[in-house]
């Protein structure tokens, strides 16, 4: 292992005095040059590497100093890991944000570390986001707005967002891609891969090269934003029943494949309780209505907006209608989902919802898990097993279990990266997404609320009635299956009102009648 490890720094220093020697004789920005970004990553990974290696090898494995001090080594190496981040940028960046994200999948040393990423995006200068709008709409600034803002309303690993005002007066927002993400990310890919194969090859139960093919996959989609504009309008369309949701309109004339040019809306993040304070906003009607949103995105129409971290999800008090919209931004990522897969995923939450362990079993199989299926349901819900079997539609989340959870994380990850590993790709972003949407539900105090399994199970009625409907040729089969699900979501929502009746003010006065005339007779 010594000696692996031996050969992998040897490589890295090498590299990086090539670097050197280059950045001496030809003045460019370091940040810029391939060799220069792969020997920072070559050498952050064998410290890393090799601080794990040294640091665990005389501790006695399953012992409390075992635990504290790989706690230890985990908090260093994510430190290490976000550095490496923010001096390559782009889509190291990215990268990171995504492993940021899967708070119950790995250890919380990294997830905390890393999410600070989602605040550290480099930011272009305006020369360079000139030379971009020049290059793609061929005109200066001038010619296309009335004004443009200098410091943008926000920058991402991909890309940053100025106010712009257009000659008719509308108000837009101008989305601009770094000017080097494009050349670099296919190198960067290429680099990240490399050495998690090289982490795979000294440690053997590493397996996170699952990382890598997403990265390969999304890369060129998110970087394409005439995909985003049109993925945006797609969803648009798909929920426009939703008169809670807005998505901004898209300019397709002041847009190419590096600049989209949108609507202009402003609102506070859905985390910023705050915000929501300041406006009156029910936590409890945002926290329903992006269940709605997403169940609706998933289970009923197969394609998923995979981003929903607090900065692409907005809320807004309409004064006038006295209604609150959420803001849905950054539609780079979406997940389609085969029906096959979808059905599948149906019908696991069904069994999940209604505690039913042996079709629990059977979907979890189907869906790639195996025989790691407890572990599956796991990680799908973020219960703890207990929970899972108690059902988790009864039972709330205690701190205990969440605490628990995360302990998990850390002492299972070879189990966790081998389900990875085995499940279809289709199954990595929504992990991802349930793992952001909870985290939203989480700071909101409303996560495993009745009515988010309410609304997950009506979608999963509706999912399946429908694909049944669609298959079945005989008209009276198709009325039979309208029916059924007519009465199955009539019984949730009966269900739903004397839960609601219950626990009302209104059910309370009835059950202290009902008590008063009892103790009377």
């Amino acid at each position: 292992m010594a000696v692996r490890l031996l050969k992998v720094s040897s490589l890295a220093t090498t590299v990086f005095a090539a670097s050197g020697f280059y950045l001496y004789n030809n003045y460019v920005d370091p940040n810029d040059i391939s060799i220069v970004r792969f020997g920072r990553a070559a050498i952050t990974t064998a410290v890393i590497s090799y601080d794990y290696l040294t640091s665990l090898k005389t501790v006695p494995y399953g012992t409390e100093d075992y635990w504290a001090v790989k706690s230890k080594v985990h908090l260093r190496s994510a430190e290490r890991l976000k550095d490496l981040c923010c001096a390559n940028r782009g889509t190291f960046i990215k990268v990171g944000q995504h492993l940021g994200a899967l708070d119950y999948l790995l250890p919380e040393e990294y997830t905390s570390t890393l999410k600070i990423l989602h605040s550290r995006a480099p930011q272009s200068s305006l020369r360079e986001i000139e030379q971009v709008i020049r290059e793609d709409l061929g005109k200066e600034i001038a010619q296309l707005f009335v004004s443009f803002e200098e410091s943008p309303q926000g920058a991402a690993s991909l890309a940053q967002v100025h106010k712009a005002v257009l000659h008719d007066g509308r108000t837009v927002a101008v989305k601009v891609q770094h000017p080097k993400v494009q050349t670099q990310s296919s190198k960067d890919i290429l680099v990240i891969e490399f050495l998690l194969k090289t982490v795979t090859w000294l440690f053997p139960d590493f397996g996170f090269m699952w990382l890598v093919e997403e990265a390969k996959k999304n890369m060129p989609l998110e970087l394409d934003f005439l995909n985003e504009g049109r993925n945006a309008e797609r969803v648009a369309n798909m929920l426009k029943h939703f008169e809670f949701l807005k998505v901004p309109k898209i300019h397709w004339d002041l847009s190419t494949k590096r600049i989209l040019t949108m609507e202009f809306v402003e609102g506070g993040q859905v985390n910023d309780l705050e915000y929501m304070k300041e406006n009156c906003i029910d936590v409890n009607e945002i926290s329903q209505n992006l269940g709605k949103m997403y169940s609706e995105m998933i289970f009923v129409n197969g394609f998923v907006h995979c981003d929903p971290h607090p900065g692409n999800v907005l809320v807004k008090k309409c004064p006038k209608a006295n209604k609150t919209e959420i803001i849905l931004l950054d539609h780079g990522l979406y997940q389609v989902l085969n029906d096959k897969f979808r059905l599948d995923y149906c019908r696991l939450w069904q069994s999940l919802i209604k505690t039913d362990m042996k079709r629990v079993e059977k979907y979890s199989r189907r869906l790639g898990a195996g025989d790691l299926y407890p572990l599956f349901a796991c990680v799908l819900t973020a219960r703890s097993w207990t929970a899972v079997n108690s059902g988790i539609s009864q039972t709330t989340v205690t701190n205990k279990e969440d605490v628990e959870i995360r302990t998990n994380a850390a002492l299972y990850l070879p189990q966790i990266s081998e389900l990875l590993n085995k499940v279809p790709r289709e199954m990595l972003l929504l992990l991802k997404t349930n793992d952001l949407l909870r985290g939203i539900e989480t700071t909101l105090q409303t996560r495993a609320s009745a009515s988010s399994f309410f609304n997950m199970s009506r979608c999963c009625i509706r999912a399946i009635a429908k694909y049944q409907k669609k298959r079945s040729r005989s008209r009276y089969k198709k009325m039979q299956i309208s029916f059924s699900e007519a009465f199955t979501l009539w019984q949730i929502n009966l269900y739903e009102l004397l839960l609601w009746i219950r626990g009302s003010t209104l059910g309370n006065w009835i059950v202290s009648f009902l008590n008063h005339i009892h103790y009377v007779h």
